[in-house]
């Protein structure tokens, strides 16, 4: 089985010619088509800036589990700082997943957002580093995002900024994820995995190349294929939103990340994706210009944040 998941230069649309623009929106969209996901080099991000934040992210899940569990705010429904084991699974499965996270939020600038749907983020006093880097992945992943949502704006037949305005000051997060080692593996679930077989919430989400192999994709043909862990490569895949907002043009790919080989099972793997979503009061309704006879209308209308809360509840973090 093969499957075409393209490297794309994000550097061609943002300082390429009108031919090389134009390439990278047809390329974008087809894969986004195709199936669900591309490889993103020359996002921003340097290598140094990368291996830093794995650092940080393996000192913060180190901590003593009641250092961890004091940052950890259950009415924010794990939408800031800890979120430990157990808590989250996969929308119909039957046990959590094997993990536990971080969330940082965005960092408001220029209005007044409510405090409901933008809490505070929580800052680790044990390691003021993983605060201001974290902050700079943040900053850095959704400048990339916002110029990918360019792209795909105009693949769609969009105005080029349509997006700009709706996910300014939006309700992204960046997770740290902590898949922690399995140390009796015959003490659990035959159903438990890593992360559950599962489509993202958001419009597009930035996978900064994980520590370890596990990542899989569904592919069409209904196939698992695993996408093989590079820590220097950004994976960009569309989130459910988006697959709403173009009437199921663009496809939310079902993915999962799976158990380690049993010689493995006692090692962590640390993953950090970046959900970029719009503001909650963006409209989803499907587009005008993705419905016609042969693609009637899918789904339902609603706004962004009726959709995240949905999806909370259903995924266990919000009751």
């Amino acid at each position: 089985m093969s499957v075409n998941i393209p490297c794309l230069d994000l550097n061609d649309y943002v300082n390429g010619t009108p031919e090389q623009r134009k390439q990278f929106s047809e390329a974008i969209g087809k894969a986004f088509n195709d199936t669900g996901f591309v490889t993103i080099k020359n996002h921003g991000l340097s290598d140094e800036l990368i291996n830093s934040l794995y650092v940080q992210v393996k000192q913060l899940f180190s901590l003593p589990d009641e250092q961890k569990k004091s940052y950890e705010k259950i009415e924010l429904a794990g939408q800031r700082g800890y979120t430990s084991k157990g808590r989250e699974q996969a929308k119909g499965a039957k046990t959590p997943d094997l993990k536990e996270f971080w969330q940082i939020g965005q960092y408001v600038e220029g209005e007044q957002l409510s405090k409901e749907a933008y809490p505070d983020n929580l800052e680790v006093g044990e390691l003021p580093d993983f605060n201001r880097i974290t902050k700079e992945v943040y900053k850095k992943l959704e400048a990339a995002g916002r110029d990918l949502l360019k792209a795909i704006a105009v693949y769609l037949g969009l105005e080029e900024f349509y997006f700009e305005k709706r996910v300014f000051n939006g309700n992204s997060i960046l997770r740290c994820i902590h898949y922690f080692p399995i140390e009796d593996p015959d003490a659990i679930s035959p159903d438990a995995v890593r992360a559950g077989a599962h489509e993202d919430i958001n419009l597009i989400t930035l996978l900064i190349g994980a520590s370890a192999d596990g990542l899989e994709v569904l592919t069409r043909e209904g196939e698992w294929f695993p996408i093989k862990a590079g820590q220097q490569d950004i994976v960009v895949n569309v989130g459910d939103m988006l697959q709403r907002l173009t009437n199921g043009k663009l496809v939310s790919t079902t993915h999962r990340v799976v158990n380690p080989p049993r010689e493995l099972m006692k090692t962590s793997r640390f993953s950090v994706p970046f959900f970029l979503h719009p503001k909650s009061e963006v409209d989803l309704t499907c587009l005008s210009s993705c419905i016609d006879e042969h693609h009637p209308k899918q789904f339902t209308d609603m706004t962004a944040g009726e959709y995240l809360d949905e999806r909370l509840r259903e995924i266990g973090l919000k009751k």
